[in-house]
């Protein structure tokens, strides 16, 4: 692992049950086979000092960030009820790249 990809999001109260269905089903199982993913982990925060912090969080392991530009990726990301149904409701996504230091 070189790289991690961090995504932070928030999803109303009310969607959260279909969300982490979704997630975890469908999701991260279709992102993990991605070439170049390595592991996919995800949290829910639990506290923080800064109460602008996201709710979820989702770290995956990649080999580079041109692995999150991939087509592979694209299509990974638009397969199941993900991209149609879940994406759309989700709020404040941030996404940032960290390279492991040697």
């Amino acid at each position: 692992m070189s790289y991690i990809y961090l995504v932070q999001m928030n999803i109303p109260a009310e969607h959260e049950a279909e969300f982490n269905r979704v997630y975890d089903s469908e999701h991260v199982p279709m992102l993990s086979k991605v070439p170049g993913v390595n592991k996919v982990t995800r949290y829910r925060l639990e506290s923080s000092e800064d109460a602008r912090m996201q709710k979820y969080l989702a770290i995956y392991e990649i080999d580079s960030p041109d692995v999150v530009h991939s087509r592979a990726w694209q299509e990974a990301g638009e397969w199941g009820q993900w991209a149609p149904k879940i994406r759309p409701l989700t709020t404040e996504r941030y996404r940032s790249f960290f390279k492991k230091i040697p």
